[in-house]
This record gives structure tokens, sequence and C-alpha cells, in this order.
């Protein structure tokens, strides 16, 4: 399990993120002091770091100075879109910037790139008799090799990353063609229909009403 530290000391923000990344299937955790945060990450095991600027006791850039010997990714929260600060946490070592207010698919979709970007995410996914290898780029099915389109590949990939969660279809917009896509959320239904077809997949991709698709594993 994905195991996200959130430190930022306004709590409607934090609790809403620590929502968000619930109900992607991660788990969060809050910090709302910047010297807590850096004893956290020191003793923690942590897959990722989503990291306020402006916080009481030490602000987000001196936190990362201090945890640049952890092989961590962190990810900046700020309202302050000065380029010079943006410049500063990206050479601090940050993996991305994120600039507020955001949306939170916005969020999650940085987030998946981030931990892809990583390798904080298995490389050889299961879920029954399917197993998707990401190093290889090559999905089998009972053993035999299937053929996928690049997307098509991608989209289960993100199912099988998170088995048993339900995903909205603009998530998977968000996480698969990119944040900001203009296209229609048929072509998320286009792309399942052939994944159940090429996979038989059709027990279990299965549809949530209103919502989107759910991938069930069986457990």
């Amino acid at each position: 399990m994905i195991r996200i530290l959130i430190v930022e000391d306004d709590e409607n923000i934090a609790r809403t993120i620590l929502a968000s990344l619930s109900v992607a299937g991660y788990v969060g955790e809050l910090c709302p002091d910047g010297e807590k945060a850096v004893q956290m990450i020191l003793d923690g095991d942590y897959d990722l770091v989503l990291l306020d600027v402006m916080l009481p006791g030490l602000d987000g850039f001196s936190v990362m100075e201090q945890i640049r010997g952890r092989e961590i990714p962190v990810i900046f929260l700020t309202a302050m879109q000065n380029v010079t600060d943006k410049v500063r946490g990206l050479k601090l070592g940050a993996e991305d910037y994120i600039v507020k207010p955001f949306e939170a698919l916005e969020l999650l979709a940085r987030i998946e790139v981030v931990l892809r970007r990583s390798h904080k995410m298995q490389t050889v996914l299961t879920i029954g008799d399917l197993v998707l290898d990401e190093q290889k780029h090559m999905v089998t099915k009972n053993g035999k090799p299937v053929s996928l389109t690049p997307k098509e590949f991608d989209v289960l990939q993100f199912f099988m990353q998170h088995p048993n969660v339900a995903v909205t279809r603009e998530r998977l917009l968000a996480a698969v063609w990119g944040y900001g896509f203009e296209g229609e959320s048929r072509t998320v239904d286009i792309h399942i229909q052939q994944l159940r077809k090429k996979l038989n997949l059709h027990r279990q991709l299965v549809t949530v009403p209103k919502l989107g698709y759910r991938l069930e594993s069986g457990e």
C-alpha cells in the first residue's frame, strides 16, 4: 500500500487531500508543522510527501533541505505563484510543484506520474490469471500474451494499480490522457469495452452506476 505524508497546516485543505487519497486507495497521514514533518519523514517509511511551502516552525523549503538525504519524492503544494519560488523548489529536488487552489483530479494525476517515475509502484502487477509487466510493456492472460494498444495498456495498468477501487471516468482521463484532456468521457467507455473483450473481463471490470468502473480482484 502506498503511504503518503500530507504536510499542510490548513486543516480543511489537509482533510480534503486526505479524503481524496483515501478514495484513490492510498494511505495518507497528516502533519501540520515543518519541524514535526522532518522527524516523521526521517523516522517513517513514506512513498511520497505532499509538502506545503508556508508552514509553522520550518517552511517547506527548509524541510526539503533537511530531508535531502532521503530518497523520497516530494510534491510542493503552495499558494505562491512566483516562478523564482517554483525554481527554488525544483532545484531542491522536488518532483513537482502544484499551485493552490487545485482540483483533486489534478493532484491525483500528478501523484500517479511521480510515483511511476520514482518506481514506487510494482513493476509486475497480478490479478488472478491476468499479469501486467510494466517494464516489458506486456500483458498475459492465462500465460498467453494479449495485444493491447498503448492507451488500453495504460488504462489496464491504472486499474490493476488500484484494484477494488471505484474509478470515475474523469479521474481515468486525467491519469491516462492527462489533466486538462478535452476529449469526451466516451473515450474511456470505448477502451473499457475493448479491454473486456480482449481479456474476457466482463465480470471483473464492472460498471459502477453514475460513477465509472471498478476492477475486482476477487479478494
